[in-house]
């Protein structure tokens, strides 16, 4: 009996073709605009009584003058700069009342939210965790701005813990103060930086232990600190 004729192997099939990646569209020109000055506003790259030129924003950000003005148009509505017609924008101090009038809103908020985050969730605690450890490094780094950054979110893990939306919306409000603040104490008194670490830690173990007495007077110690800074000159 004659052998079976093989059978010839298929021919591989040729792997499917990558699509190309699509490019990462690029912001408007006012966006950019608007990003680079509240940044640097934030960062204190651009400090209280900083006078800055359309012209030089243009320049550092590669635009026209025209999303430059509609960029600091809307930084003004947000209380960040005051524009002077054929001069500029100043970049606004932080004034007392600003610092008083936060902390009397972090206070209110902030008290509460710890009074309710206990009994603290597993999920809670480890993320307080993480961000404590994160802001030792950061700290370790001169990083202020991270460090300022990482502080606020320590905070806002709390709030939002108490379920809350509106609470929670509201305490989102004050973001740009905070981290503005934030950064300004960090490079005033660089010894804060390790003693917000260690008032976090004791935040911490006060909700660990499950005593929301103790976290709320940790908070209302640790918050109103920044009482203190309403008598200086913040800028």
């Amino acid at each position: 009996m004659a052998a079976p004729a093989s059978v010839p192997a298929a021919a591989p099939t040729p792997p499917a073709p990558v699509p190309p990646t699509p490019p990462t569209p690029v912001p408007p020109a006012a966006e950019r605009v608007y990003v680079h000055v509240k940044q640097g506003v934030l960062d204190r790259r651009y400090a209280g009584g900083t006078l800055l030129t359309e012209g030089e924003l243009a320049d550092a950000v590669g635009v026209s003058r025209t999303p430059v003005r509609e960029a600091l148009l809307k930084l003004e509505v947000e209380g960040l700069i005051k524009l002077y017609p054929k001069k500029g924008a100043l970049v606004l101090p932080v004034s007392a009342q600003e610092i008083a009038d936060v902390v009397e809103t972090r206070l209110l908020v902030e008290e509460h939210a710890a009074r309710k985050a206990v009994p603290a969730s597993p999920r809670l605690i480890a993320r307080l965790e993480e961000l404590l450890e994160q802001q030792k490094r950061q700290g370790e780094a001169g990083d202020l701005a991270a460090v300022a950054v990482t502080d606020r979110n320590f905070h806002l893990e709390i709030v939002r813990s108490g379920g809350n939306a509106i609470l929670s919306r509201l305490y989102e409000q004050l973001r740009d103060r905070q981290l503005r603040m934030g950064v300004a104490v960090m490079h005033a008194h660089p010894d804060r930086i390790a003693k917000n670490v260690a008032e976090h830690g004791e935040i911490l173990a006060a909700l660990r232990a499950g005593d929301p007495d103790a976290a709320a007077a940790m908070i209302h110690r640790h918050v109103g600190w920044f009482n203190s800074l309403a008598r200086g000159d913040l800028r």
